[in-house]
């Protein structure tokens, strides 16, 4: 009988418990590439995260460090711009890796695709 791990919509129960897939009657589909796929998003996330970070302190200690009232107010909000889009970036990159990495497969309906 399956547990209650295998999802629908996911893959990552039945890679973790690979023993799965002979009781789905699936074929394998090459765990180890996807195990080594997670393994580099998880390290390029993490990477992308702390540049991200880095690049937010070093644009913080110039913007105080400006005298003008004007052109500090002007790079803080480009400040807030940056970090926006360098961290929801990281955000989009790490669930578009993981929902390509762990998706299945489905086969189109038989009636054809629904447009």
């Amino acid at each position: 009988m399956l547990s209650s791990c295998a999802l629908p919509y996911s893959d990552f129960c039945l890679v973790a418990l690979s023993f799965l897939y002979a009781a789905l009657g699936r074929p394998n589909p090459n765990p180890m590439k996807m195990i080594l796929a997670s393994i580099l998003t998880t390290i390029l996330i993490v990477t992308m995260t702390l540049g991200a970070m880095f690049i937010l302190v070093q644009a913080t200690e110039y913007v105080t460090s400006l005298e003008s009232p004007l052109d500090r107010a002007t790079a803080m909000g480009a400040e807030l711009i940056l970090g926006v889009v360098l961290l929801l970036g990281t955000v989009w990159l790490a669930t578009h890796l993981a929902v390509r990495i762990f998706s299945t497969k489905d086969a189109p309906p038989e009636e054809g695709p629904v447009v």
